[in-house]
C-alpha cells in the first residue's frame, strides 16, 4: 500500500506541475498550439471530446510534452543514488555510501547533446526514437536503471489525457497585459516561479459536449 500511495501521490504532484509547464510553452508558441489543435481535431474531430483509447495517435502532442520535459525536467537532480560498494564510473572512483546526484537539467541543456538547447522545438522528438525508459543518456527525465520512476505509465497517460482535453475543448489566451514568464523556482521539483494564468473559451462545436 505504501508503494501504491507513493506512486499515486508522486504522479499527481509532478503531473499537475508538468501540465502548467506544457501549457505555458504552448501558449507562448502559437504555431505549436495550432499544430497540436489541428492534430486533436484530426484524431477526435471538433464534434467529439477526447477519448483515452486514441491518445497513442497524438504524436505531435507527445513531442511537445517530451520537449517540455527536456527544457523543464521536474526533478533536475533526479533521486540521489548511493552505491553499496565502491565502484568506478567514467574513470572516477565512487566510494561506498557516497550520495550521488545526477544533474539531468545540465544534460538536457548541454549544447553537445542538443542544437540550440534553450529553444523550444518539439520537432526534435518526432523521429520516434525517444521514450522515457532511460536508455538514451541525452534524455532521461524520469531517471534510468533500477532507480527509474515506477509511475511513468500512470503519469504519462494522465498528463497526455489532461493536456489533450484542455487543448481540444478550449481555446486559450493570456489575460490582457499578462507577460509570458518561464522562470522557475528551484527545488526538489522544479515549479514555475510565477503561476500560469490563462483564459479558456469554447472550442468544440456543441456546448452540450461540456456536460459530462
Amino acid at each position: 500500500m505504501i508503494v501504491i500511495h507513493d506512486v499515486i501521490v508522486a504522479a499527481n504532484d509532478t503531473t499537475s506541475t508538468m501540465v502548467e509547464w506544457v501549457m505555458a510553452e504552448i501558449l507562448n508558441n502559437p504555431v505549436v498550439m495550432r499544430k497540436v489543435q489541428d492534430e486533436l481535431t484530426e484524431v477526435f474531430s471538433i464534434n467529439n471530446i477526447v477519448e483515452e483509447s486514441y491518445l497513442h495517435k497524438l504524436t505531435y502532442l507527445d513531442a511537445v510534452i517530451k520537449e517540455t520535459f527536456r527544457l523543464h525536467p521536474l526533478l533536475p537532480l533526479l533521486i540521489q543514488k548511493s552505491p553499496d560498494e565502491s565502484c568506478k564510473v567514467g574513470g572516477y572512483t565512487i566510494p561506498k555510501d557516497t550520495t550521488v546526484h545526477i544533474n539531468v537539467w545540465a544534460i538536457h541543456h548541454d549544447p553537445d547533446n542538443w542544437t540550440n538547447p534553450l529553444e523550444f522545438k518539439p520537432k526534435k522528438f518526432l523521429n520516434g526514437k525517444w521514450d522515457y525508459n532511460g536508455n538514451n543518456m541525452k534524455f532521461f527525465p524520469f531517471g534510468t536503471g533500477r532507480g527509474i520512476c515506477p509511475g511513468i505509465p500512470l503519469g504519462d497517460k494522465m498528463l497526455t489525457c489532461m493536456l489533450a482535453s484542455f487543448l481540444h475543448s478550449f481555446e486559450w489566451n493570456f489575460p490582457k497585459d499578462e507577460e509570458f514568464d518561464v522562470n522557475d523556482k528551484f527545488g526538489f521539483v522544479t515549479k514555475k516561479k510565477k503561476s500560469l494564468v490563462a483564459i479558456p473559451s469554447q472550442r468544440l462545436s456543441d456546448k452540450t459536449l461540456y456536460m459530462g
